[in-house]
């Protein structure tokens, strides 16, 4: 039987989602566990690959399980994984559905304060900005949805089949007297370091050193820029996965700013 898991994850201390040779990484920690568990070598596969320090506070993962349990999984697995992973849900579901694969559409939010705050260093990025221009900054993020190819926003473009990203939706907002933003981004895919080198030029702009024009005329050329100015990792949190079979709410938010103190830019 094929299980889909439902799961968040601070990734602060990890080396990204993707096992690796003498990293700590999720995926390790979550197939060391359940191996323990049912006393057998058990693979799981993920939704995606969240880099060095990125969150999720929404992902799946399936592994095909072929025993049979008679006791609480989500409860025991959550009392042996470390604090910063949770299981939220545990779904059966029939043929072969894939976690990575099947995805039609990730969201993913980065959340930034531009004053030092002890309890948010390990949530949201630090840039210390006297003030912002959120209005330019807006600009910007409305083109998003407006082109397809992203190939000027990728560390490795030459690496992927092709660049082509269908972007459904960007919005800027803001919290506690713009001290606090988040940049919102949904897209059936995403390249390497895609939304931080979109986040570091949104911050670019919104401190004078870009204008919009010079950041659309990135998505018309299509030509990677010599310096990308990739945005901090520590403030990206993958927030939503859907399938066409499959439509969960996420089980949880960031915890520095609740959703309703948020307004659109």
């Amino acid at each position: 039987m094929r299980y889909f898991f439902h799961i968040g994850y601070n990734g602060h201390t990890y080396s990204g989602w993707q096992r690796q040779p003498k990293v700590n990484s999720v995926q390790e920690v979550i197939e060391d566990k359940l191996s323990q568990i049912f006393k057998t070598p058990l693979t799981i596969n993920g939704c995606g690959r969240t880099d060095l320090g990125v969150h999720a506070s929404q992902f799946f993962f399936h592994a095909d399980i072929e025993q049979e349990w008679d006791f609480d999984l989500v409860f025991r697995l959550n009392k042996v994984l470390p604090h910063n992973i949770a299981i939220f849900d545990i779904i059966p579901l029939a043929g072969k559905p894939h976690a990575r694969f099947d995805a039609v559409q990730r969201q993913y939010d980065y959340y930034i304060h531009t004053y030092k705050n002890p309890f948010l260093s390990q949530l949201s990025s630090y840039y210390e900005f006297d003030k912002l221009d959120l209005t330019e900054m807006k600009k910007a993020t409305a083109l998003l949805a407006q082109y397809k190819d992203y190939r000027a926003f990728c560390t490795t473009p030459d690496k992927n089949e092709h660049t082509i990203c269908n972007v459904m939706e960007a919005n800027l907002y803001t919290a506690a007297n713009g001290d606090h933003i988040r940049f919102h981004i949904a897209s059936n895919r995403f390249l390497g370091k895609m939304i931080r080198i979109i986040t570091g030029k949104l911050l670019k702009i919104g401190t004078g050193n870009m204008s919009v024009d010079e950041f659309e005329n990135l998505l018309i050329t299509k030509e990677t820029p010599a310096l990308l100015e990739i945005a901090h990792p520590t403030g990206l949190y993958l927030s939503k996965v859907t399938y066409p079979y499959l439509n969960l709410p996420p089980r949880t938010e960031f915890a520095g700013l609740q959703q309703k103190d948020w307004v659109e830019v």
